[in-house]
């Protein structure tokens, strides 16, 4: 199905992301193919749009090895990755278990995955992908340790363990109800939860402010691409308001890079667990109107 590896697989993948998101469970984009790191090329690079984070992929089109194993660390250190991929036909037991030990033994925020290369073909039908994960972070594991580390030092707030609770019971939601709307499959200890829109650089982010709980559409590309995006959509904020149902506060963010429209709630405290089934009913109200509001006005505008 990929007779070469650089010339055939990976220019696959880059173009099939998709299967490798939904096998990882993120929103993954992949924008740069034989990214140099020093004297070597790292075969792909992109980043989880959900949270910004970088994300590295090294293929093989053969079973796993020392050469490649530490052609991933020397491309970590490189690039200062979140998560990182190695995809080989066949995982050594060696190098699965050293895939392991690198997820115990590495912090919270750094996660290596390995994938197993599989094609499946039925009677005479065209070959498919059939990508198999054998190796994984144990995110919770990494959670509760970081919190145990955290509280013994004083180093992670109450704050923070509220916030990991409540977008998790919205993540559980989203998952049960729209899941098209984030592959996320780990919770966060940040006061924000993004998601994708389908379009590189344009975000959905649910999100406690000193305004209140909010759902915003964030633009977190190229300066001059989320000026542009903005413009064009506040020359259409009749329609989009219309559709939305209430006036958005359009905030082109002076001074910063990115861009925003959004919506305020009352709920302002995320302590105020009582109200969180409040709090997750608004934010699936005002997701829904607000991506309906984009559908409306023909979506994110493509800027080149």
């Amino acid at each position: 199905m990929w007779p070469h590896e650089a010339h055939d697989f990976t220019p696959w993948l880059l173009a099939n992301v998709d299967v490798l998101s939904d096998l990882l469970g993120m929103d993954l984009v992949l924008d740069v193919a034989e990214h140099p790191v020093g004297g070597f090329f790292l075969d792909l690079m992109g980043r989880d749009e959900a949270t910004g984070t970088t994300v590295i992929v090294e293929n093989q089109l053969e079973p796993s090895d020392h050469a490649h194993l530490g052609q991933i660390l020397t491309y970590a250190a490189g690039t200062n990755p979140t998560t990182i991929v190695w995809m080989t036909t066949g995982f050594r037991p060696e190098h699965r278990a050293a895939i392991d030990w690198l997820n115990e033994h590495t912090d919270e925020d750094t996660r290596f995955f390995g994938v197993e290369i599989q094609v499946v073909r039925i009677g005479e039908s065209t070959p498919a992908p059939a990508f198999k994960l054998v190796a994984q972070p144990n995110d919770w594991e990494k959670q509760v340790k970081s919190a145990t580390t955290g509280a013994a030092s004083g180093q992670l707030s109450e704050k923070g363990r509220l916030y990991w609770d409540f977008w998790d019971q919205v993540r559980t939601k989203i998952q049960a109800g729209h899941p098209s709307w984030s592959r996320a499959r780990t919770s966060t200890k940040a006061s924000w939860f993004d998601m994708s829109t389908g379009t590189s650089g344009a975000l959905v982010s649910m999100s406690f402010t000193r305004a209140g709980l909010s759902v915003q559409l964030y633009f977190d590309a190229d300066p001059a691409v989320n000026a542009a995006r903005y413009e064009a959509l506040l020359a259409q904020k009749e329609q989009f308001e219309a559709e939305l149902g209430a006036p958005a506060v359009w905030d082109p963010m002076p001074g910063r890079k990115a861009a925003r429209i959004a919506v305020y709630s009352d709920f302002s405290d995320v302590a105020e667990t009582d109200s969180w089934p409040a709090m997750t009913d608004w934010l699936f109200d005002r997701q829904s109107r607000l991506r309906a509001a984009i559908d409306a006005v023909g979506g994110i505008p493509a800027v080149t």
